[in-house]
């Protein structure tokens, strides 16, 4: 499996005047750079495919849902721009040859409510309807949409590899899977070994995060377990280490970091990869 790091590691936004993160990902020995797309147009983005050719560094990108990229919303002038933010990051996939783009494409980071079941409804409807449009692009351009499950202090809408399955399941396209982040499904599943068995085939991507978002292998989840299942299940894709260590305001806040969650982003880094190369390579 290759291992790869998020962008968010180290800044937010990603821009060009951040470039040397690639140099730092690619000399500590990673095989992957995870693009966060805050803001596209702080990116020179044949720059970035240039450099990451010629580094021999491979990309996935990644979403950043704010309030105004909210595709459940009930105004919809929110769900036009959450739509469009999300065919705009195809076209990015596509441009850098990655893979696949991931993130909640359902709803935006942070909205936490208790609303009553037919709002909930209404909502994911409208979710539906945007996400049959989003995979026609990602169908054409050969790209997976990669959706990802946050946990109940981030969002409302999708928590579990069950109601993941159940809103991919329902829009029936095979550019449409799943991506699993281990720091949510700790909070989230009872069993992360077996919520990876169950995704089978609808596992696109993996953010392999310990339990509170610092350095893997620092903590106690379960990688040994988590290993033996993606193995059991065949997976070919990465796995990314994506935390925060220089979050915008927004993004703070959203995802409830209030502190430093490693001595510095390049410890993190360094001894992150460290832990995955010899759990999932050796």
């Amino acid at each position: 499996m290759n291992i790869g790091i998020s962008t968010f590691v180290w800044v937010s936004p990603f821009s060009t005047a951040s470039f040397d993160i690639l140099r730092k990902a690619k000399d500590i020995g990673y095989d992957v750079i995870e693009i966060a797309v805050e803001d596209r147009e702080l990116i020179d983005w044949a720059v970035l495919r240039k450099t990451c050719r010629e580094m021999d560094l491979s990309v996935t990108v990644s979403g950043a849902f704010g309030m105004d990229r909210d595709i459940s919303n009930e105004l919809p002038e929110i769900r036009a721009n959450g739509l469009s933010y999300i065919i705009d990051c195809l076209e990015i996939a596509s441009e850098l040859e990655s893979p696949l783009f991931g993130g909640p494409l359902y709803s935006a980071v942070g909205k936490t409510r208790l609303v009553p079941e037919r709002q909930k409804q209404q909502e994911r409807q409208w979710c539906l309807d945007n996400l049959y449009q989003a995979v026609q692009r990602a169908e054409a351009l050969g790209v997976t949409l990669a959706l990802e499950p946050l946990n109940r202090f981030e969002t409302d809408m999708v928590n579990t590899v069950d109601q993941a399955i159940a809103l991919v399941d329902e829009v029936g396209s095979a550019q449409l899977k799943i991506l699993l982040d281990t720091f949510h499904s700790n909070i989230e599943e009872k069993n992360i070994p077996a919520s990876i068995i169950k995704l089978g085939s609808r596992l696109a991507h993996i953010q392999a995060n310990e339990n509170d978002r610092g350095t893997p292998g620092t903590g106690h989840l379960d990688w040994v377990g988590i290993c033996d299942a993606l193995q059991t299940i065949g997976y070919q894709g990465s796995l990314v280490i994506e935390t925060f260590g220089a979050p915008s305001k927004e993004l703070a806040r959203a995802a409830s970091i209030w502190r430093p969650l490693a001595a510095s982003a390049d410890e993190l880094a360094e001894e992150g990869f460290a832990f995955l190369k010899k759990t999932f390579t050796a």
